[in-house]
């Protein structure tokens, strides 16, 4: 919201797609696609479009691909994921007074009010994150109809607005931190996805490529945190109406960099320019008898083809090499089988998927985790000034937590595409519910400092790697020609059950005093067991899946 190892997707993630049949099995290996698009092919664009939007990358100097490419990273850190950023930024809401104008009661504690700001500022947080993983969706279709320029355009009119209704909250009659902030969220997906086509722009680096995209949407959450150390050092004088409107600057560049310089086009991926090589010559004599005459115009299209297929291969070998493709496929071969569970539940129809336990699980394993993720971002602070008992602790811990964040995705992505590629899927699956554990019980130890500053580690590398690696599962066994339902299925749920967030902040703040422990000791419980569940089932398919491939090459080596 990887495959192309990007994870996170906050997020929301994205991914490539797509592996079409073709005469052979080396063929369909090679017509892999490294490209996002969440929709599978009969709910796409028609080929017409799919061709209006899509260019060579062979087509475009060297040079301004570069430039594509740095602007696209920068363009990422600055807007992708800074929602993220909220337990950095929240400090300074609440000293400038957020929310109390709503909280304040003539006869309430300050206590009470204090509480209200915390679960109004909790809830601005919970819409923006279930909005950045339901988006995903809609901006992958507008994505693939109208081009990766308009997604920018977009993305920096959302910024634009955001950045606006978050400078003027004050001065309006609804809730502008809300609304203001859903549409930083908002700009995030258009400013992402899009980018994720540039992948194609240099194919034999798309894997380093992905990875700066994914690193600097990690990063961005770190633009807050900057922010404020600013707020900090000028003593509260450069306020968010300041940064907000200094931040309008962020949406202009995008503008004039989508105007200028980032393609309107999608680039092809070596699996589009294979096809197209691929495709049987024009002859409009084709089913004419054996005694028709060429005409003169056929030969001329014939040739005009011929010449046109020539062209394309030789960009092929110029931005990816001659031996590339092959040797490609041959890795990929390997990384399935490795898996266990390639192809489990391939060429079922979307809805034959969805009904299955390998969605089932895989959904409400994503909807707790992710539950969890975002209610212990939105509230590390609080939790920690009760688990530690000492606000200046839990500030303390909280400075450390922002800048630990968007370090941990960019230390993490790398590694997590390796231990993807060379681990079996049931192992990984194991993995990521030890890490669920052991950071969950991490988060019930009081008193104790380092748990605490552990649990921090523990979490800004679990949360990349969760991400990734559902992304991971879900092309593995359901395919990619319904990747993006299934997927953006997955994590639509994800984000819209994510709303009981709202009621997790009220058993905490209000039923149990500020206590974590209790609905920390719950959602601990409920992903351990259902994660058991998850793994128990796919270790189960992928014994049997494996016992399967090996009788079958048994009965080949015997001439049976």
């Amino acid at each position: 919201m990887s495959l192309n190892r990007v994870s996170s997707i906050e997020t929301f993630t994205i991914v490539p797609t797509d592996i079409r049949s073709r005469r052979s099995s080396d063929a369909s290996t090679r017509a892999r696609k490294l490209t996002f698009n969440p929709l599978p092919p009969d709910w796409g664009p028609s080929s017409a479009v799919d061709q209006l939007h899509a260019v060579g990358a062979f087509k475009v100097p060297r040079w301004k691909r570069l430039l594509q490419v740095t602007a696209s990273v920068i363009s990422c850190f600055l807007a992708a994921g800074v929602v993220f950023g909220y337990a950095a930024i929240k400090p300074v809401l609440k000293e400038e007074g957020a929310y109390r104008h709503r909280c304040a009661v003539p006869d309430g504690s300050a206590d009470d009010e204090d509480t209200c700001v915390e679960m109004h500022l909790n809830l601005m947080f919970t819409v923006a994150a279930v909005a950045t993983n339901v988006a995903a969706l809609p901006v992958g279709a507008i994505l693939d109809h109208y081009g990766p320029r308009v997604c920018g355009l977009l993305g920096s009119l959302f910024l634009a607005v955001g950045a606006l209704l978050m400078a003027f909250e004050t001065q309006l009659p609804f809730d502008g931190l809300l609304l203001g902030y859903l549409c930083l969220a908002l700009a995030g997906p258009f400013t992402y996805i899009s980018s994720f086509q540039l992948s194609n722009a240099f194919p034999r680096h798309s894997g380093l490529i992905l990875a700066l995209l994914t690193g600097a949407f990690d990063a961005s959450s770190a633009l807050f945190l900057l922010y404020r150390i600013v707020y900090r050092t000028t003593e509260g004088a450069f306020n968010h109406r300041r940064f907000f409107l200094a931040y309008l600057v962020v949406s202009a560049a995008i503008v004039l960099l989508q105007l200028t310089l980032m393609p309107a086009q999608s680039y092809k991926t070596v699996g589009e320019l294979v096809e197209e090589i691929e495709e049987p010559l024009r002859a409009s004599t084709a089913d004419a008898g054996p005694y028709d005459q060429v005409d003169e115009e056929t030969a001329l299209l014939q040739e005009e083809e011929r010449h046109h297929r020539a062209d394309v291969i030789e960009g092929i070998q110029s931005v990816l090499g001659a031996a590339k493709a092959d040797e490609q496929a041959q890795r990929e071969e390997q990384i399935n089988h490795i898996s266990g569970v390639w192809g489990v539940m391939h060429g079922r129809t979307a809805w034959e998927q969805m009904k299955s336990p390998w969605f089932i699980l895989i959904c409400l394993f994503t909807v707790i985790q992710m539950t969890r993720i975002n209610f212990f971002v939105a509230t590390i602070r609080a939790q920690y000034t009760s688990l530690l008992g000492s606000p200046r602790a839990a500030e303390a811990l909280n400075g450390f937590f922002d800048v630990a964040l968007p370090l941990g995705g960019l230390l993490a992505v790398p590694l997590i595409g390796l231990v993807l590629d060379r681990t079996p899927t049931p192992t990984v699956l194991a993995g990521l519910v030890a890490c669920a554990t052991a950071w969950g019980a991490l988060g019930l130890i009081p008193k104790t400092p380092w748990a605490g500053y552990a649990n921090v580690v523990l979490f800004v590398l679990y949360r990349p790697f969760y991400y990734t690696a559902v992304s991971d599962y879900s092309a593995k066994v359901f395919g990619f020609e319904t990747f993006g339902t299934v997927y953006g299925m997955v994590i639509c749920l994800s984000g819209v059950l994510g709303l009981s967030q709202g009621g997790l902040d009220w058993l905490f703040e209000r039923r149990f005093g500020g206590d974590p422990g209790p609905v920390n000791a719950g959602l601990l419980v409920l992903g351990l067991g259902v994660g058991m569940v998850l793994v128990g089932y796919v270790w189960c398919k992928a014994k049997r899946v494996r016992r399967g491939v090996l009788e079958v090459e048994a009965r080949g080596a015997f001439g049976e």
